[in-house]
């Protein structure tokens, strides 16, 4: 990213997309699709420890992905920006375009083995 100056557009895209590119962070995304949710409900909700998922929310947080407020002795989580979801959706279309070309790919290749 020497090449980008922070704050441009490719930049925050970059930066987005990394934070979007891990397995754990697209499951917290979902979780938290439902709605806010304090810190104390998401890490029980997956099978890894605290540090790791308190790791992926501050990537996450730090993307400008997720919002984060302190309420008492609780820490609340949810998604900044809900075209965050659409992008997702928007992924998963291209994700089954290319399950049904891999399938039309295999129903042509066996009948070309007929």
């Amino acid at each position: 990213m020497d090449h980008m100056v922070e704050g441009s557009v490719l930049w925050l895209r970059v930066k987005i997309l990394s934070a979007l590119s891990d397995p754990t962070r697209l499951e917290i995304l979902n979780y938290l699709a439902e709605g806010e949710r304090c810190v104390c409900e998401i890490i029980p909700a997956f099978q890894r420890s605290q540090s790791t998922i308190s790791k992926h929310l501050n990537i996450l947080y730090e993307a400008g992905i997720l919002d984060r407020r302190i309420d008492g002795k609780r820490t609340l989580y949810r998604i900044k920006n809900p075209r965050i979801l659409g992008l997702l959706r928007e992924v998963d279309a291209v994700a089954l375009d290319q399950i049904a070309e891999l399938e039309d790919a295999g129903r042509i290749l066996e009948a070309s083995i007929r």
